[in-house]
């Protein structure tokens, strides 16, 4: 499989012409496709730039909402209506006219798509006129901008070339780029858009790879690539002649929590629910005083890392005094005092119950494991036993997900995961609150951040359900997570590839190194 994937590389740059023409094409193997390919209304551009789609605002590096394809932009006084007024010279990548209509198309068929785009807040969206469109809200919203910077604006299905079935492997839109070749598994080859509004991004081709860890560094090995994702684990020394270039993230790790005992009950699909060890909240904060994150980051993360202590670390919406020191004496008396006693075996029981749990992880993770192993050994001073357990997303989805502590990972640009996360109404709901984590003061924190005027009247109202000086969802109150350590992604770039200022990347899936695409140049002749 890697010689099939490692030739089909070395035809693609025969076929193209590199490495002669690298100023114009780039070969690069940054993550996997997405299943449902790129189609914006099943999730496609929520991580990252959609690439051969447009957004009606962009996102800036200090995360503030700037002009997209709308150039100005307003929220009523009753926060339920966004009025937008669109560019005029924005073309689809078919040399036809994007309009309001396409716009509010894309808002309206979103709402009901069940894609990652969360419309759920959205009434309707109207064109107004050929270059002003009105998305009307149920009930304020604050975070209902973030879908204005990151959901791609696709043509109105009535239209000729509109969207339709299988638009995601033949997208069409305004972006700075447009598909060339789709050979799923294997490669993505793109071509700029000849019709964007835009600057002229420097490269016309690029070339997506998609291969596994070890088939990504052969190719960087051979000298078949100029951009390369990199494992932390592996990032010491860099491969070839490339050199090393690091993006900041709030793309973290943490262990998710069950937080009801186990009685018996379980889920829509079956899976039980509750854990009678992770439902005492002393074995919970014991777990975060035990954990040494400076060295997480060291043994996991190869020093490609910082410590985590919340979801939003260093981000305006997170509580920037949110920290914990290590501290095993504390974590100790906390248990003792909670009736966690210690048997000879060296476990702590608590009216016969063991502290034993499974700590579990997807295993095609490495990264994952290595948190979830090293991790154990920290705690098991305590006299607690994580049990480390590798498992696929659809076992622990069917047996794992509300019962085994996990090692998950988040990181957004948007405060709407924090209501995902830990708000009452999402308990049980998909990865997000599978611990059925409820506390009736963070819900109202949370609703009132959503209810906000504005970004900075909300941040207040989230922070405050971290901690609010009595209780919260983070390390002083519920304790409901241990997060561990937020990730620096690392990448191998050829030496003549310059990539700009990089802002600070979410989550790793959809390419967000890509966020700056047209500020990317060739510096070698």
């Amino acid at each position: 499989m890697r010689r099939s994937i490692l030739l089909t590389i070395a035809s693609t740059c025969l076929a193209l012409g590199a490495p002669a023409l690298a100023k114009e094409q780039l070969v690069l193997a940054i993550g996997g496709e997405p299943d449902q390919g790129f189609d914006p209304l099943l999730g496609w551009g929520q991580y990252g730039s959609p690439l051969f789609q447009s957004t009606l605002l962009t996102r800036g590096q200090d995360f503030t909402p700037q002009a997209g394809l709308a150039t100005e932009w307003s929220l009523s006084d009753d926060q339920l209506t966004w009025t937008l007024h669109l560019r005029e010279d924005v073309r689809f990548a078919d040399d036809t006219p994007l309009t309001a209509r396409d716009v509010a198309y894309t808002f309206n068929a979103a709402a009901t798509a069940g894609g990652r785009a969360d419309l759920s807040a959205l009434a309707h969206a109207d064109a107004v006129n050929d270059h002003t469109v009105t998305l009307t809200l149920k009930s304020p919203r604050i975070t209902f901008i973030d879908q204005l910077m990151t959901l791609g604006i696709v043509p109105d299905a009535e239209r000729e070339n509109g969207h339709h079935a299988g638009y995601g492997r033949q997208p069409l839109g305004s972006g700075p780029y447009r598909m060339v070749e789709w050979q799923e598994g294997e490669q993505l080859i793109v071509e700029r858009n000849p019709y964007f509004y835009g600057p002229a991004p420097a490269f016309e081709r690029l070339v997506f790879l998609f291969t596994d860890e070890a088939g990504t560094l052969s190719a960087a090995q051979a000298g078949q690539l100029d951009l390369a994702v990199i494992p932390q684990a592996l990032a010491s020394t860099m491969p070839g002649q490339m050199q090393r270039v690091l993006m900041e993230s709030v793309d973290n790790r943490g262990i998710l929590f069950p937080m009801q005992p186990d009685s018996g009950e379980r889920a829509a699909n079956g899976a039980p629910i509750g854990n009678d060890v992770t439902s005492d909240p002393a074995i919970r904060q014991a777990i975060n005083l035990a954990l040494s994150r400076d060295t997480l980051v060291d043994v996991a993360l190869n020093g490609f890392g910082r410590p985590a202590y919340g979801p939003a670390d260093g981000l305006p919406w997170g509580h920037p005094e949110e920290t914990i020191d290590f501290d095993l004496e504390q974590a100790n008396a906390l248990l003792e005092e909670a009736g966690w006693l210690r048997a000879d075996d060296g476990l702590r029981y608590k009216e016969g119950q063991p502290a034993r749990f499974r700590l579990t992880y997807p295993a095609s993770d490495t990264t994952r494991q290595q948190l979830a192993q090293v991790s154990a050994e920290m705690v098991r001073p305590l006299g607690i036993e994580m049990q480390p357990t590798g498992r696929h997303w659809d076992e622990i989805q069917r047996e794992a997900l509300h019962q085994d502590a996990i090692v998950f990972g988040f990181g957004s640009h948007s405060p709407q995961e924090i209501y995902y996360l830990f708000h009452s109404e999402h308990a049980g709901f998909g990865f997000y609150n599978s611990g059925f984590y409820t506390n009736e003061r963070v819900d109202q924190h949370l609703e009132a951040a959503q209810a906000a005027a504005s970004a900075e009247e909300a941040n207040p109202h989230w922070q405050a359900a971290q901690w609010d000086g009595s209780t919260g969802y983070g390390l002083q109150g519920d304790a409901s997570w241990a997060w561990m350590v937020n990730l620096t992604h690392v990448y191998a770039t050829d030496p003549c590839l310059d990539v700009g200022e990089l802002g600070v990347a979410p989550h790793g899936h959809g390419w967000p190194i890509t966020a700056n695409l047209l500020e990317w140049r060739w510096t070698c002749h």
